[in-house]
């Protein structure tokens, strides 16, 4: 029961994410910004977090004498996975962005053959090929479903060029974010916590921010303290305290699989806190019929998602691990 109220807590300061993006996207402010200002916030949070737990040193010793796959894989993971959720934050609700990012589910299934693990034998160790679960990949079908049905149902709402920017935007973070994480991770294995691996990927990500800011600078200008301040926000709520209870939730029942599966469900409850904070704050309208159907779907499918996962993959703590970085 605990960890599954972290894992619900963890849900509402990771929904913050999606109100604040679309709250800064809303009063104009420049979806370059969103994303660069997140991270560079971030960083001292965690400098502060792996530095109380006595890791600092190492992990910047890695980066500075391996930098090459950090580098690239920090940039897909985080760069090319934050920069169009923000982006896709301009072309519709937060709640429609936060149910169609679900596709991450989907996007990790189909990527599963880039990745191999390595199983302990009578006769050593023996490395195997991760393969498509199809059980899975079928009960992702709900989850698609869903989605088709939310998007259709802001067609006549907003053209049909937004629709497309937006869906294209966070395909293209849901496909990031599981590649990078599982590269990242697959390179790492179990020399760094988290933490360690968290403040790594943001300072390898650096980089793009940086360049990403600077276009920012000379296209649109300065940010305006509004937006500083909500980034500020997102970079404590999401980057920080989501991460440390989600990661936290999923310590407590890293044992039984079953609770496992039942603590990383509770994150379809983002969709649902960001229905909930974007209905108070923005006085929005609420979904068509046809949209509370396929956020039901999204939300089913999820849970039926994780409840199957728990017994289908080697790797699946570490895909738990993978979360925690949202």
């Amino acid at each position: 029961m605990r960890a599954m109220f972290l894992g619900i807590l963890s849900a509402f300061f990771f929904a913050v994410t999606f109100i604040a993006n679309r709250e800064m996207a809303l009063s104009g402010g420049n979806w370059m910004w969103s994303g660069s200002l997140r991270y560079f916030f971030m960083l001292p949070f965690l400098f502060v977090l792996v530095g109380l737990r006595g890791n600092l040193k190492p992990i910047l010793q890695e980066l500075r004498h391996h930098p090459q796959n950090w580098l690239i894989w920090s940039t897909v993971g985080f760069g090319l996975f934050y920069a169009p959720l923000c982006f896709a934050a301009a072309y519709g609700p937060g709640w429609l962005i936060a149910a169609t990012w679900q596709l991450t589910i989907v996007c990790g299934a189909l990527l599963s053959p880039l990745f191999s693990v390595t199983i302990q034998t009578e006769n050593g160790p023996v490395v195997l090929r991760e393969r498509i679960p199809v059980r899975g990949l079928a009960l992702s079908v709900i989850i698609l479903i869903g989605i088709a049905l939310m998007q259709l149902s802001q067609v006549g709402q907003a053209p049909l060029t937004s629709i497309s920017f937006s869906v294209l935007a966070i395909l293209i973070a849901a496909i990031s974010y599981p590649l990078g994480n599982r590269k990242m991770m697959a390179y790492t294995g179990r020399r760094w916590d988290t933490f360690q691996r968290l403040l790594g990927m943001t300072l390898a990500s650096c980089p793009f921010w940086l360049l990403l800011s600077g276009f920012a600078l000379v296209t649109a200008g300065p940010p305006p303290i509004d937006q500083i301040i909500q980034s500020i926000i997102v970079a404590v709520s999401s980057g920080v305290i989501a991460t440390v209870l989600f990661f936290y939730a999923t310590e407590l029942v890293k044992e039984d699989s079953g609770k496992l599966a039942a603590v990383e469900a509770t994150q379809s409850m983002e969709v649902v806190f960001t229905l909930l904070g974007e209905l108070i704050f923005f006085g929005g309208s609420l979904p068509t019929h046809s949209a509370w159907i396929g956020l039901l779907l999204v939300i089913g499918g999820m849970i039926l998602h994780s409840s199957l996962s728990q017994s289908r993959s080697p790797l699946r703590n570490r895909t738990a691990e993978s979360n925690a970085s949202e």
